[in-house]
C-alpha cells in the first residue's frame, strides 16, 4: 500500500516537473519570437535630409562679343576664362612661333622670382624683421591660405603664397639657417639676359574696349542666343544648340557683358509645382555648388510636361562659362527631418478640446490626422506627422520637439501589424 503511494507520488512531482520545463519553454520560444517580430516589424525614426530636384538640359544665354585679330601668328593669353577686363586691358599678345610664347612665359616667372629674392635681401626687410613677429605672419598667412582656397578665390591664393614665401625665406635668413640669397639673384639675372637674346615682341597685341568678363572660345551662338531671343525660343531650337568650338582661325575669344545671365531648358511642370518669380538653385553636373536662380518664365507649347524654363542667375565664375549647354538640376528646396516609411502611414481620428478665448468655453472637435503608430514598450501609441518632402518610399516629417503627440527622434514606428482603422 505505502510502495503504490509512493508511486502515485512520484508520477504526481514528474508531471509537475515537466509540465513546467515545457511552460518554460513556451515562455522562452514566445518571448524570442515576440522580440524577433518585434525588430522586423519596426524602423526607428532617424533624422535625414532630402532634396527637391529636377534634372535638365541646360542652354546658356549671355550677352557676349566676339573678340577677333588678323589671325597671323600665335596667341598668348594674359586673362585667364572668367577673368574681369577693364577699358585698355591686355587680352592676349600674337608671337611668330610657339617658342617664342614658351621664352616670353619662363622669362615672366624668372623676373618674378627675381622680385621676390630682392625683397628679402632689401636691407630695410632684414632690419625690421624679428623671428617672433616673422613666426605669426607666417602663421597668419598660412591661414589665409587655407581660408582662400576653401573659397576658391585663387588668385587670392597665388599672392598669399608669395607673401608666405617672403616670410620663410627671410625667417631663413635671420636665423642663420641660410646665409643669403645674393647668389640666386646673380644666377636670375644671368639666365634671363640669356632668354632676352632669343625672345621677339609680339606682332600683335590684343585689347579691350571695355568693361567685360572675357572667354577664351567662340561657339557661333554669340549673335544668337541674345536675351531678346529668350522671349521666343521654342523646345525644337533648344534642343538643337549644340555643345562646340569655333574654327576661326582670327577668334580670339569673346567678352561677356556684366555678371548675370539666364539658362533655359525643358522641365516638366505638369504639377504646377514652379511658378514665376520663385527662388531657386541651380547645381551642374560638373560642380557640387548650388547657384541662387530665380524662374523668370515658364511657357509651353500644349503640353505642360514638356515646359520651357527660364531661370536668371546673377553669380558668375569660371565654371559657368566653359559650356554653352549642361546637364544641371533644379534645386526647388533642400529638407531635414524624420524619415518615415510610406507603408508606415496611416490615418487615425483624434478628439480635440479647444477653449473660447473669450467665453472660455469648451468645445471638442474630432480631426482626421495622417501619422504613424509606434511602439513604446507594450502599448501602441498613435503619433502625428508633419510632411514636408515626399521620396519614393518614404517621407520626412518635420521635428516637432515641443509637442509629445507628434513623432519624435529614435521612437519605433510600426511598419506592419497594424489595423488602418487604428
Amino acid at each position: 500500500m505505502r510502495s503504490s503511494n509512493r508511486s502515485d507520488a512520484s508520477f504526481i512531482v514528474k508531471l509537475l516537473r515537466n509540465t513546467f520545463l515545457i511552460l518554460m519553454a513556451v515562455v522562452f520560444v514566445s518571448i524570442i519570437y515576440k522580440f524577433n517580430h518585434r525588430e522586423s516589424d519596426t524602423d526607428v525614426a532617424l533624422t535625414a535630409d532630402a532634396t527637391a530636384a529636377q534634372g535638365f538640359r541646360g542652354v546658356f544665354f549671355r550677352e557676349e562679343t566676339r573678340k577677333t585679330y588678323s589671325g597671323e601668328g600665335v596667341l598668348s593669353y594674359s586673362v585667364a576664362d572668367g577673368g574681369k577686363l577693364g577699358i585698355g586691358t591686355v587680352i592676349a599678345r600674337a608671337y611668330p612661333t610657339d617658342r617664342q610664347i614658351s621664352i616670353n612665359r619662363e622669362i615672366s616667372q624668372l623676373e618674378k622670382e627675381l622680385d621676390i629674392l630682392k625683397k628679402i635681401e632689401n636691407p630695410g626687410t632684414l632690419e625690421s624683421a624679428q623671428p617672433a613677429s616673422l613666426s605669426a605672419r607666417i602663421d597668419e598667412n598660412y591661414r589665409r591660405l587655407i581660408y582662400s582656397r576653401d573659397i576658391k578665390d585663387y588668385s587670392g591664393v597665388k599672392n598669399i603664397m608669395d607673401d608666405l614665401l617672403v616670410d620663410m625665406s627671410t625667417y631663413q635668413i635671420i636665423t642663420n639657417e641660410v646665409t643669403s640669397f645674393k647668389q640666386q639673384i646673380t644666377d636670375l639675372n644671368k639666365e634671363i639676359s640669356e632668354l632676352k637674346t632669343d625672345s621677339a615682341e609680339p606682332t600683335e597685341t590684343i585689347t579691350s574696349d571695355r568693361s567685360a568678363y572675357f572667354v577664351s572660345y567662340c561657339d557661333g551662338y554669340e549673335e544668337v542666343l541674345t536675351f531678346n531671343k529668350l522671349k521666343e525660343i521654342t523646345i525644337a531650337e533648344l534642343n538643337s544648340v549644340m555643345e562646340r568650338k569655333s574654327d576661326d582661325p582670327t577668334v580670339v575669344g569673346k567678352l561677356i557683358d556684366g555678371y548675370g545671365w539666364y539658362i533655359a531648358g525643358v522641365i516638366d511642370n505638369s504639377r504646377k509645382e514652379y511658378s514665376i518669380g520663385e527662388q531657386v538653385g541651380l547645381r551642374f553636373e560638373s560642380s557640387t555648388e548650388i547657384y541662387d536662380a530665380e524662374i523668370s518664365d515658364i511657357r509651353d507649347e500644349g503640353d505642360p510636361s514638356r515646359s520651357i524654363f527660364i531661370i536668371q542667375c546673377s553669380q558668375f565664375n569660371a565654371d559657368l562659362v566653359e559650356h554653352r549647354v549642361a546637364q544641371c538640376e533644379l534645386i526647388k528646396g533642400s529638407y531635414h527631418g524624420l524619415k518615415v516609411p510610406r507603408k508606415a502611414i496611416r490615418f487615425a481620428d483624434i478628439e480635440e478640446t479647444s477653449a473660447d478665448p473669450e467665453t472660455g468655453e469648451e468645445t471638442s472637435t474630432v480631426m482626421n490626422y495622417k501619422g504613424v503608430y509606434i511602439l513604446k514598450g507594450e502599448q501602441v501609441e498613435f503619433k502625428k506627422i508633419d510632411v514636408i518632402y515626399e521620396g519614393s518610399d518614404y517621407v520626412l516629417s518635420r521635428i516637432h520637439d515641443e509637442d509629445l503627440s507628434y513623432l519624435a527622434l529614435y521612437d519605433n514606428i510600426l511598419t506592419e501589424g497594424v489595423d488602418p482603422d487604428g
